[in-house]
């Protein structure tokens, strides 16, 4: 697990921000962090959290296999005044609340190709959210990315998962071709509170600044 400071002012708010698979920090820079200091946890070839500092409140913002490692962590972080879930659930591979299993099994397969074709364009909305991402990609090597998904898959083979309510809100995109919509609905259901947003997965270009997503 690798962690980076998007912004560490000394402010009395913490968000920390736990990325999806295959991600760092790189493509979030643009958001805005305001009053907030903000750490971005990524790579999740160990679970190792890094150290987390003493703040006066805390905010917890997970994507996609972020929701699912940020749930498996959550006895070990901070008591939260708030925590989202985007796109993703605490059941990553599933067929009714999370990536079928078949079409995941093919990404794991074929995981090398698809980080150096299409994995990244499916992620977007539209071919210009696309061209944004390629000004400042993900720089993480593809052999990292490649071993950090069998990592996640062997974790979620071994761990049996009960969810208990722990996320308040939940962000959904509406054309979401990694997790499908319908599933992330299924599962978040009475739940938590839903929200939805007209966007792909990867749905941070509609937004300026973190606080607008806590605020979402």
């Amino acid at each position: 697990m690798q962690s980076h400071w998007l912004n560490k002012q000394d402010h009395n708010k913490l968000i920390i921000f736990f990325t999806g698979w295959s991600f760092d920090y790189k493509p979030f820079e643009f958001l805005n962090c305001e009053d907030f200091d903000v750490l971005i946890i990524y790579d999740y070839n160990d679970l190792e959290l890094p150290q987390i500092p003493e703040y006066k409140e805390y905010f917890l913002i997970s994507w996609s296999m972020g929701v699912y490692t940020s749930y498996l962590l959550k006895d070990k972080l901070p008591k939260f005044t708030k925590k989202i879930a985007i796109n993703g659930t605490p059941f990553p591979v599933n067929d009714e609340y999370g990536i079928p299993l078949k079409p995941f099994i093919l990404t794991l397969r074929h995981a090398k190709t698809g980080l150096e074709g299409k994995f990244y364009q499916n992620i977007f909305n539209s071919e210009k959210e696309y061209a944004r991402y390629t000004k400042t990609p993900v720089e993480r090597p593809i052999e990292n990315r490649v071993s950090e998904l069998n990592t996640l898959y062997s974790k979620i083979k071994s761990t049996e998962i009960s969810y208990q309510n722990y996320f308040d809100t939940a962000i959904i995109s509406n054309n979401d071709k990694i997790i499908p919509t319908k599933n992330q609905i299924n599962f978040w259901e009475g739940k938590a509170e839903i929200k939805t947003v007209e966007s792909g997965h990867f749905l941070y270009y509609n937004f300026t600044s973190w606080n607008e997503i806590l605020c979402k």
